[in-house]
């Protein structure tokens, strides 16, 4: 066998082993790459949920573009082969019209941030807390700890909540008092808790007031306001504490009484 045929016969083997290694050498490129965009991202300040965003379509298109590099040097004519991607790409697009409205609602929410890292919202027709968006789907963690991925899509096109969004809220509560009870002193008696409690805020300043008088009851609207993170653990010391006292100062709270008369 001449030198010639001995690198006829070679250059194919040796285009295997090159478009291997554009492969394996690529990817491991492509992770530090976008390691290092991140750390960057990260470094400028950036949100991380943006920063996990951009990373993940970054390494998807470098993916892809080593993989072009590998057909190129196995000798397919790759741009037939960009051609033909775009029209495959095409075709799934229109078979995948949800998934490209999960990707776009992802790009928006991205853009607009109706939310980040950590806060606590409803939408989609779940309550929970933001641990990730990725180009498809957002993963909320619930109260009782469960882990639900909800489409971006279903998210955007509804309603969002962001219970963290601002740095205070109002409880709403209502209590209601017998018609025989003392009027004023039930209002004292829960200005006197409010005022009492260190996690209650004194501006805005909590309100009680009369807000109906309703068939079998008096009902005090009692909103006072709080630190959201305290929310839920002030209103329920709220209303066990004006329980007690009302136990204790003889102050009724109507329920419905249900009676049979046997004939």
């Amino acid at each position: 066998m001449s030198m010639t045929e001995s690198v006829t016969v070679m250059s194919p083997l040796m285009n295997v082993v090159i478009a291997l290694a554009i492969i394996f050498l690529g990817r491991i490129g492509v992770k530090w790459t976008v390691e290092l965009f991140a750390k960057m991202m990260l470094r400028s300040g950036m949100d991380e949920i943006l920063i996990n965003f951009l990373s993940a379509i970054a390494k998807a298109l470098l993916l892809l573009l080593i993989f072009v590099a590998a057909l190129n040097q196995l000798g397919f004519d790759t741009t037939s082969l960009i051609a033909l991607i775009g029209a495959a790409g095409l075709a799934v697009g229109l078979a995948l019209q949800n998934s490209l409205q999960n990707f776009a609602a992802g790009v928006m929410m991205i853009i607009f941030r109706p939310f980040k890292l950590g806060d606590f919202i409803e939408a989609g027709g779940v309550v929970g807390v933001i641990e990730q968006i990725s180009i498809f789907s957002t993963i909320m963690r619930t109260g009782d700890n469960r882990e639900i991925i909800v489409p971006n899509g279903q998210i955007y096109a509804g309603a969002i909540t962001n219970y963290s969004a601002r740095e205070t809220r109002r409880i709403d509560m209502v209590f209601g008092i017998g018609y025989e009870d003392d009027m004023l002193a039930a209002k004292k008696v829960i200005e006197s808790i409010l005022a009492a409690h260190d996690l209650v805020l004194e501006k805005p300043s909590p309100k009680v007031a009369v807000g109906e008088l309703a068939d079998s009851s008096v009902n005090f609207n009692v909103r006072p306001w709080v630190k959201s993170e305290d929310y839920w653990a002030v209103r329920s010391e709220l209303i066990e504490q004006i329980k007690l006292a009302f136990d204790s100062n003889n102050i009724t709270i109507p329920y419905p009484h249900v009676t049979i008369n046997k004939e």
